[in-house]
C-alpha cells in the first residue's frame, strides 16, 4: 500500500475547459481551478426518495489506492489499466450524461467503481462490463445490494445488445412504453475505436454515449474538418450514427498512473435508424468510404473503380457538385451520400 501511495502525486489538477459547460459543471471545476482537490459535497442530478439508501462517500485517490492494494493488485498495462483518483472527474462525466433517478447505465471497465459509486448516488442501474476478474470481484462486493450487476466479460467480445435488452424489458415501466439507456464511461485508451465502432450504431437501445477518452483520440473523432491528415472514415462513421461534442480536457495528473497522455470528456447524442442519413444500403455505403480511404492520396475516380468506371464516377461526381478530381479527404459525410446513392447499384 506504501508503494501505491508514493508513485501518486499529492496533488490532481483540472485544465481549464474546452468548450462551453453548464453553470453547475463551472460550479464544480472552480474548486479545482487552483489544482488541489478540495472536499466538496457531491452534487446529485435526481431527488432522493425515502426509500433510497445513504449517499456513499466519494472516492478519493486515497480509497482508490486502498480498493487496488485490498485485492494486490497493480494497474496492467496489457489492459490499458488507468484509475481515475478526482471524483470530480466522475461527476462531470455523470453530468455529461445527465443521469437521474431510474435511469439505466452501462459502465465499461468500472476498476475499483469510483465511477460506479457516483452512478449509484445519481440512483442509477448500472451494467458494469470488466474483464479483469479481480476488479469484477471487488466492485461485485462493493456494490453487493445496489442496482448494480457486474458481468466479467470483454466487452469488445460481449453481445451487450442481449445483456441490455434483458435490462431494459425488466425494467420498462408499466404504460408499455420503451425505455433507453445511456453508457458512461471512463474506458481503456486502447479499445477506445473498437468501442465507440460497437456502441454508436445501437441508438435504438442507448440515447447517450459519455466516454471519457485519450484527449488527441477525442479531438480527432469530433473534428471533422476537411483536407485534414487526421480525417478518417472513423469521422464518417461518428457523424452517421451520433452527434458528437467534445466537453471538457483532463490533466494525465488525475489518472494512476499517470499516461503519457492527457484525456477529455466526449458525448455523444446517438441518431434514430430514422435520421441516419439515407442510403441504399449501410454495409456498401461504408464500404465506398473504407475503399475511398485505403487510396487516400488517389482520386476518387481511380480508388473506386471497383464499383464502377472512372467516366461514371467522375459523371457521379459532377452530378454531386463535386469536381472530377476529388480525393477522398475534400467530401463530407453528405457529400460521401450523394456520391453512394449515384454510383451503388442496389
Amino acid at each position: 500500500m506504501t508503494s501505491l501511495l508514493n508513485s501518486v502525486p499529492p496533488t490532481l489538477s483540472f485544465p481549464n475547459i474546452r468548450t462551453s459547460t453548464s453553470p453547475q459543471a463551472h460550479d464544480r471545476l472552480a474548486a479545482t481551478s487552483t489544482g488541489k482537490i478540495r472536499r466538496m459535497p457531491l452534487r446529485i442530478l435526481a431527488d432522493t426518495t425515502s426509500e433510497r439508501k445513504p449517499k456513499r462517500q466519494e472516492d478519493d485517490y486515497h480509497s482508490t489506492l486502498k480498493a487496488l492494494n485490498s485485492k494486490g493488485r497493480f494497474p496492467r498495462k496489457s489492459l490499458g489499466q488507468h484509475y481515475m483518483l478526482n471524483a470530480s472527474v466522475n461527476e462531470e462525466l455523470v453530468a455529461a450524461a445527465n443521469v437521474k433517478e431510474g435511469d439505466i447505465v452501462l459502465e465499461i471497465g468500472p476498476g475499483t467503481g469510483s465511477l460506479t459509486n457516483v452512478l449509484v448516488n445519481a440512483g442509477a442501474t448500472v451494467l458494469a462490463i470488466e474483464k479483469d476478474p479481480y476488479m469484477a470481484a471487488l466492485v461485485r462486493e462493493r456494490f453487493s445490494g445496489d442496482r448494480v450487476q457486474v458481468l466479467q466479460e470483454d466487452f469488445t467480445r460481449c453481445n451487450i445488445s442481449s445483456h441490455m435488452s434483458s435490462i431494459l424489458a425488466s425494467e420498462s415501466p408499466p404504460d408499455g412504453n420503451s425505455c433507453s439507456a445511456k453508457v458512461v464511461a471512463n474506458i481503456p485508451f486502447n479499445i477506445s475505436t473498437d468501442v465507440v465502432k460497437q456502441l454508436l450504431p445501437m441508438g435504438d437501445i442507448f440515447s447517450e454515449v459519455i466516454l471519457l477518452l485519450q484527449d488527441e483520440a477525442a479531438l480527432r473523432l469530433v473534428d471533422s474538418s476537411l483536407k485534414s491528415s487526421e480525417y478518417r472514415p472513423i469521422n464518417i462513421f461518428v457523424n452517421f450514427y451520433s452527434e458528437p461534442e467534445y466537453r471538457i480536457k483532463v490533466s494525465r495528473t488525475n489518472f494512476f498512473p499517470q499516461p503519457k497522455v492527457d484525456a477529455a470528456i466526449v458525448a455523444f447524442k446517438l441518431k434514430q435508424m430514422a435520421d441516419y442519413p439515407q442510403v441504399s444500403s449501410i454495409k456498401s455505403f461504408f464500404s465506398m468510404v473504407n475503399s475511398a480511404f485505403n487510396g487516400k492520396r488517389k482520386m476518387l475516380r481511380k480508388s473506386l473503380q471497383h464499383i464502377c468506371s472512372s467516366p461514371e464516377i467522375e459523371a457521379a461526381l459532377l452530378t454531386a457538385g463535386l469536381p472530377a478530381t476529388s480525393r477522398p479527404e475534400e467530401l463530407t459525410l453528405e457529400d460521401f451520400v450523394k456520391l453512394h446513392n449515384l454510383i451503388v447499384k442496389t
